[in-house]
């Protein structure tokens, strides 16, 4: 071989070493990211499975539906903690609550996050992370990782006073601060789409229930009501000229009881005894499947609470029994209706507009303006929750939180409040 055909061949060989290497670069580079995407959780692909499309699928064709849909307090049902969905304020004057002359708690920004600082004459002893917000339209709780268990934060935030507040249950005593209460899978079925428990030889030693925090969905996202919607989206996106929904069930394809069970699923109280994960529920199965039965028993309206119970307090509702009614007949789940008080009474119109005992019986002796705009006042009044009271200060009594009670009926109180303002002297 002569001299110019060796320096030949080793310039090649030389090059293709080059090539060689830079694709093996190549390689063992995608394979670090893609190890680094599954190892935090963010590959893409919905912690609940591979039938699942994740609501960012949906804003291609429902954008008007989605943007809407963030407003609700089912999308406000749980959330990363962060500024923006924190509501109580960090600066300074604000931030404190003073339990005692000698307790107090002071929400605080670090470098690793937003902090609850507890202080007892002074010393620091204890410091907790917001890692979760859960609500954001009567009022916020919060919740911290320990280690892979949930607890939840001692000071909530109460949204109408616009100022921090004991957490519900938590009392007045903050001496018991490094006493956790832990967070079990039963309040993350009801406030956000999906978390995965770790397996249980891992949880020997825990006290309560631990999670793959990687498998955390936040909000009631869209397939939680809508089920699975991987095929769904295929098929639209290679069909975009077929209109008519394919592989996805339609609320109006469902019969009445299965509409009412969507919502049971999350908004009819504690169940006595679960037969398996609310998360595994989708439209056209029955909630009858996933819980123990329980006793059958008159339904007794003075003890269901209205902040869980609206299901059976609608169902004990003539306006339910003499109609086909449900809960969709009145709530669009895709808007936030809240407070549009004149919207709801359009709804009862709709079907008390006839004389007679569909007609309200205060006609003629309140005028058009109230009659037209109060129905929700005088027949679903807001009621306090038993379930949920906060304190503001040790020297002041427990603050109740309000909800509308859904068992429709005359409540002669609330009528004894509108005669009694009409009737007051001017």
């Amino acid at each position: 071989m002569g001299y110019k055909q060796l320096i030949t061949l080793l310039n090649v060989s030389c090059n293709s070493m080059k090539k060689i290497t830079i694709v093996t670069g190549i390689c063992i580079s995608v394979l670090t990211f893609a190890c680094s995407q599954l190892k935090d959780g963010s590959s893409g692909m919905d912690a609940r499975g591979i039938t699942f499309a994740g609501p960012e699928a949906c804003v291609s064709c429902h954008a008007n539906v989605y943007n809407a849909y963030l407003n609700t307090a089912h999308y406000m049902a749980s959330a990363p903690a962060n500024e923006k969905t924190i509501h109580g304020s960090f600066a300074h004057g604000l931030n404190e609550f003073a339990v005692n002359d000698s307790q107090k708690v002071v929400m605080g920004k670090m470098d690793s996050g937003l902090f609850q600082t507890y202080y007892l004459n002074g010393e620091v002893k204890a410091a907790y992370r917001f890692d979760i917000v859960f609500g954001g339209v009567k009022g916020e709780s919060y919740l911290y990782w320990k280690g892979n268990e949930l607890c939840q934060l001692p000071l909530s935030y109460f949204q109408s006073r616009h100022q921090w507040s004991t957490n519900p249950g938590f009392g007045y005593n903050f001496l018991d601060y490094n006493m956790p209460r832990y967070i079990g899978k039963q309040c993350l079925e009801c406030h956000a789409s999906y978390i995965n428990n770790l397996p249980e030889e891992t949880t020997a030693l825990s006290k309560g229930d631990q999670f793959d925090k990687s498998s955390l969905v936040y909000s009631i996202d869209c397939e939680r009501c809508h089920g699975p919607c991987a095929k769904h989206v295929d098929f639209q996106t290679q069909n975009p000229g077929i209109k008519t929904a394919g592989f996805v069930t339609t609320y109006s394809s469902l019969n009445r009881i299965q509409k009412m069970d969507m919502c049971a699923a999350c908004h009819s109280g504690k169940p006595s005894v679960m037969l398996r994960s609310s998360f595994e529920f989708v439209p056209g199965d029955t909630f009858a499947n996933f819980k123990v039965p329980e006793l059958i028993h008159p339904v007794d309206t003075v003890h269901l609470d209205v902040h869980g119970n609206q299901f059976q307090l609608l169902q004990s509702s003539k306006c339910y029994l003499n109609s086909t009614m449900d809960c969709a007949t009145c709530h669009d789940p895709h808007l936030n209706s809240r407070g549009n008080e004149a919207l709801f009474t359009q709804k009862c119109l709709g079907c008390h507009n006839t004389p007679g005992h569909l007609a309200c019986k205060m006609t003629g002796q309140l005028s058009d303006q109230l009659m037209k705009a109060n129905c929700i006042g005088c027949h679903m009044p807001a009621l306090p929750t038993k379930i949920i009271s906060v304190q503001v200060s040790d020297k002041l009594p427990s603050v109740q939180f309000f909800v509308h009670t859904h068992h429709i009926a005359t409540y002669p109180q609330e009528v004894k409040k509108i005669m009694d303002y009409i009737n007051k002297p001017t």
